[in-house]
């Protein structure tokens, strides 16, 4: 269905928290070829699912009841708060 009439976006929550980190390389490459014609937006806690996205997004909480949203951007290797 996605390679016929694709969706503007595609939201994935863990979907490959149980993969070894080989196959979460080649989750990863999967999506990347897809993105020409869909935005992922894909929660995780894989650090190889991270280290090939564009922008990250992270919410903190220093302090209890606070929290925080950090974005990098890894294209252009910012650091925004």
């Amino acid at each position: 269905i996605q390679n016929l009439k694709p969706s503007p976006f595609c939201l994935l929550d863990e979907i490959e928290a149980a993969l070894d980190d080989s196959n979460v390389g080649r989750f990863a490459k999967y999506l990347h070829k897809l993105t020409k014609d869909t935005q992922f937006i894909i929660i995780t806690h894989r650090r190889g699912t991270m280290a090939a996205a564009d922008i990250l997004y992270g919410i903190t909480m220093q302090e209890k009841g606070v929290s925080t949203l950090v974005s990098v951007n890894l294209i252009e290797g910012q650091l925004d708060k």
